[in-house]
């Protein structure tokens, strides 16, 4: 389980899970999210919001790991832009841990 920070503050946290970060990778929800100029504010959070919600409705099977990833992080009620840019910092942490622990 990891924490990360949800406003500039720091008085508000989220927790994530391995399951929450594999599910990311699993759908590439981060790719192509972010505009060419960097900035991740909340119209980002939205078009993430909606391209995950457009996910599970078009899912055939059971899409419970998209769903326990939108309870638990991306529509918690403390996710804000800045909470999603820590969220892509700890994701692209955790993906180069994986692949580092796949080398060797």
């Amino acid at each position: 389980m990891y924490t990360i920070q949800a406003n500039l503050s720091g008085t508000r946290t989220l927790q994530v899970s391995e399951e929450n970060l594999a599910t990311i990778e699993k759908y590439g929800l981060f790719r192509h999210l972010i505009d060419s100029n960097g900035i991740v504010d909340e119209s980002v959070l939205e078009k993430l919001r909606l391209n995950i919600r457009s996910l599970i409705a078009s899912q055939e099977e059971d899409s419970k790991d998209l769903l326990d990833l939108c309870i638990d992080v991306i529509y918690h009620s403390n996710m804000k832009a800045f909470g999603l840019q820590q969220l892509i910092r700890l994701y692209l942490t955790w993906l180069s841990e994986q692949d580092n622990s796949e080398e060797e």
